[in-house]
């Protein structure tokens, strides 16, 4: 049931500049969206097979006519906008010089490309990673960090680099003209220490593994902190008044979390974004997947454990864009989210998809799934058409996400009791019963589906003094608007599906995955 809130004087300008488009919303202090304008974007360009780059003035730019539309269109009084916050799509990075302009393209999330080992770590040290069964991981993110591919594949780039930024570092100095960025922002390949919130100390490995130097990485501020003002540039640039406080958020999944209302460990989030996640807010450190960190969270000083299905939603995206040609015209013809149509087309497909079982490992992970995993589709048959596959594609999406969430359960000695969904794929009724039904959990839908700039917006009410504590910002600035309650049929069904086939999948066929891999050489080694 939706909650009912009485409207707020005071708001903020929310941005949220995820992967595929860029938001601008102007949410209250009890946490009404007055108006909201949204951009598609395009995600990447590649110029190699792998690589996924972006203009870094693109992000800008689109963000600049994205918040004057705003300005534009709402009619909203800009003096009742006490402050500014942002957003952005985690992990990509941005080469700037000592004049803050870009020295090349920005390399995006989605990156693929592999750094090579160097002289570190030597023979010595990687058997005692060995023994610790910690060397696939630790060359895992020396290969997977984009500063290494730089400075060895760019040295001039590198070389000349004045500052090493993610997107919301950038996009903030743009805003404010400082070099600043939130600790919660920090989820990257970076010498960050998870632990302790801040840039690792000089003797961490880290500085080994990422080799840098301290001064060209940003100053840190805590959620809800101030980041700087709205310059007199970005104001002519976006229409945002000059000198309105900028308020540090973090990461879009962090805000989603908190945009959901998920504040102890006994509440998961469900993101069924680009990449589908599994999280909960935690004050206490603990790894999911041993020597994977829990990441900042947008609360202050707490963490969000998270089990990540890499390209998760994508997969739909990819699906639609496949096979589901026909209805993403008549939704746009109709003016309706495409996730109705979708519905439609597999409201008279049985829970279980005929036998039709998917394993949505579409990109490999660093540990779980291991480097050599790829995607699965088992138990075809004459009877199966385009709308099973769909079907199946949501069921193992949630089966993976499940998976999470029992390891969450088992690390962090709680019981989940609540389960939230939030991003683009909660607005499927199909997705959310059969999350409810799989997990066999009430799944409780958020009022709005844009909890990423929702959870900006709380940061910044309470920096800026509109509620006292995040608990009460939550209370009053989130609501739940459906739950969906499980099937017990369906749900007995799932459960045998996950217990007798899913969980087994992986293990059975990961023996293949590596002889293809052998055979055919992709993907690549380094």
């Amino acid at each position: 049931m939706a909650l009912k809130r009485k409207r707020s004087a005071d708001s903020v300008l929310s941005i949220d500049v995820g992967t595929q488009s860029v938001r601008a919303a102007i949410i209250d202090g009890m946490g009404i969206f007055h108006h909201m304008e949204k951009t598609e974007i395009e995600p990447y360009f590649s110029e190699k097979p792998g690589w996924a780059e972006q203009n870094p003035e693109y992000y800008w730019r689109i963000l600049s006519l994205t918040c004057k539309r705003l300005f534009k269109n709402s009619g909203f009084p800009k003096k009742a906008i006490k402050g500014v916050t942002l957003t952005t799509q985690r992990s990509t990075v941005i080469n700037l010089d000592r004049k803050g302009n870009p020295l090349r393209p920005a390399i995006v999330w989605l990156d693929q490309r592999r750094a090579q080992i160097e002289k570190w770590p030597g023979l010595f040290t990687r058997a005692a990673l060995q023994v610790l069964n910690l060397k696939g991981v630790v060359l895992r993110l020396i290969q997977d960090a984009e500063a290494n591919w730089i400075r060895q594949n760019q040295p001039e780039i590198w070389e000349n680099t004045f500052k090493y930024l993610l997107l919301s570092g950038y996009l903030t100095y743009r805003l404010t003209g400082e070099y600043i960025d939130s600790t919660a922002n920090q989820v990257g390949y970076l010498p960050f220490d998870y632990k302790s919130q801040d840039w690792a100390n000089s003797c961490h490995h880290y500085w080994k593994m990422m080799p840098m130097k301290r001064e060209i990485l940003p100053a840190l501020v805590k959620p809800s902190e101030q980041l700087g003002v709205i310059t007199s540039h970005a104001s002519k640039d976006t229409g945002i008044p000059k000198d309105l406080p900028v308020i540090a958020a973090a990461t879009d999944k962090a805000c989603e979390v908190l945009g959901s209302g998920c504040l102890t460990p006994d509440i998961a989030c469900l993101s069924y974004g680009t990449t589908a996640t599994v999280e909960t807010t935690s004050s206490k450190y603990v790894e999911i997947i041993p020597f994977i960190p829990p990441f900042p969270s947008a609360v202050p000083g707490a963490y969000n454990t998270e089990v990540m299905v890499y390209r998760g939603y994508w997969m739909v995206s990819w699906f639609k864009r496949e096979f589901g040609l026909r209805e993403m015209q008549a939704a746009k013809k109709k003016g309706m989210a495409p996730e109705k149509l979708f519905d439609e087309l597999i409201k008279d497909i049985s829970p279980g998809s005929m036998g039709l079982m998917l394993q949505p490992y579409w990109s490999p992970g660093v540990k779980i799934p291991g480097p050599e995993a790829k995607g699965a589709i088992i138990g075809f048959g004459d009877v199966h058409t385009r709308a099973h596959i769909y079907r199946a594609i949501l069921e193992g999406l949630a089966y993976a996400l499940k998976e999470g969430t029992i390891r969450t359960e088992a690390r962090n000695r709680v019981k989940i009791k609540k389960l939230r969904v939030s991003g683009g794929g909660s607005q499927s009724e199909a997705a959310m019963q059969l999350t409810a039904d799989i997990f066999d959990l009430p799944v409780q839908r958020p009022a709005t589906f844009e909890t990423s700039a929702l959870g900006a917006a709380i940061d910044a009410a309470v920096g800026l003094g509109f509620h006292s504590s995040f608990e009460s910002a939550v209370k009053e600035m989130t609501g739940i608007k459906d739950v969906f309650e499980p099937v017990k049929e369906n749900g007995d069904m799932y459960r045998e599906l996950f217990e007798k086939v899913y969980l087994k999948m992986y293990k059975r066929l990961k023996p293949l995955y590596k002889s293809i891999k052998d055979i055919t050489g992709y993907p690549p080694s380094n």
